[in-house]
């Protein structure tokens, strides 16, 4: 091998075969949160394309944590059984199965968004929306209802029980999701926790629900298996969270055993100015490895091998984490080796192609 994208990278006992992993996207399509073939044939895809890790879109770890009717979840037997094909079917082509555990917190009841993206109503089964505070997203979204001190430690439990789900299903890694606006960015940003109490105020309160959080994953998931965590690296907006504060929540991150930060960015307010263009967020990566001295996943418009061999040759994260690009092509990094001059396993079905 002669690039950085295709060197393997070891993670507590894991190792990927690669730098490239898949990231969590909403599909939109399950039904009472189970997956269904459309899952299979969109993860599998993925993984028999060459990517070293798939991680499986936001699923909530309570049916009130889920963004939209269409979201998956998991927090019952029939939705872990459900998971088990695709596991198995990621594993028997040399890819890692990863689960992003999520809440979507006052971002939550929408309609199933690829038919149309508005507020369900409790008649036509939407439900009740939580949130540190009673602060909308904006006026197309419910009012929360402020969660109470029995709810949050309720919260850390379920998280816990679906970790353990996850676990029977055959997933090998969990992704904590901690940004985008969803339920632990909001306890983070002062943009939408205004609480007076000790989950609101100072930094360290911000952070506590977030932490006890994923303290319990890191105590529930076998040691022997890494835990991620995804952030929002900036707010984008004056008065919320910055760059400086996710170094400080990494470092706290990073002492709980939390091997690997996916930073994004974003997603708490929707006025946000955000300057996108290629690697856009690759920076935030870089600035949290360096100075919280914690691996990293570069995410944003990165959609070019080249592009993405610099980011690793210069040191800026430990792997490329992609979306959109992977539903565009999902055999990029066959595509990738082939530009970089590696070589890539192809299935034995379509070597007659390469």
């Amino acid at each position: 091998m002669t690039s950085q994208l295709f060197t393997p990278f070891k993670i507590r006992d894991l190792t990927l075969k690669n730098r490239i992993i898949v990231a969590p996207m909403c599909q939109y399509s399950a039904v009472n949160g189970i997956p269904n073939n459309w899952h299979l044939v969109h993860l599998g895809s993925r993984a028999v394309g060459g990517a070293a890790v798939i991680i499986v879109e936001a699923t909530a770890v309570e049916t009130i944590g889920r963004i939209s009717d269409g979201d998956l979840a998991l927090y019952n037997k029939v939705q872990m059984n459900a998971f088990k094909p695709i596991t198995e079917f990621i594993k028997e082509h040399d890819a890692i199965p990863a689960i992003q555990l999520a809440h979507a917190g006052r971002k939550a009841s929408r309609g199933e968004t690829l038919k149309h993206e508005r507020l369900l109503s409790i008649d036509e089964g939407g439900w009740e929306v939580v949130a540190p505070s009673a602060v909308p997203f904006n006026e197309r979204y419910g009012m929360p209802r402020e969660l109470s001190h029995q709810e949050i430690n309720e919260l850390v439990e379920s998280f816990k029980h679906s970790a353990r789900l996850a676990l029977e299903a055959g997933f090998e890694i969990i992704e904590l999701h901690s940004a985008h606006g969803y339920l632990l960015h909001e306890f983070l940003s002062p943009l939408s926790n205004m609480r007076t109490d000790e989950y609101g105020g100072s930094i360290e309160n911000r952070m506590r629900f977030p932490l006890m959080v994923a303290k319990a994953l890191r105590e529930t998931w076998p040691q022997n298996l890494p835990v991620f965590v995804r952030i929002s690296a900036t707010d984008w907006s004056d008065g919320g969270w910055t760059i400086e504060d996710s170094v400080i929540y990494s470092r706290e991150l990073k002492k709980l055993g939390i091997d690997l930060i996916d930073a994004s960015t974003g997603g708490v307010i929707g006025t946000a100015k955000i300057p996108v263009g290629p690697g856009y967020q690759v920076q935030f990566a870089e600035r949290i490895k360096k100075e919280a001295d914690i691996a990293t996943g570069a995410v944003g418009m990165i959609t070019e091998p080249k592009q993405a061999e610099e980011i690793l040759k210069e040191n800026k994260a430990d792997v490329i984490i992609m979306a959109r690009e992977f539903l565009r092509e999902p055999y990029w990094p066959i595509r990738a080796a082939h530009e970089l001059g590696d070589e890539i396993k192809v299935p034995a079905q379509y070597k007659r192609a390469y």
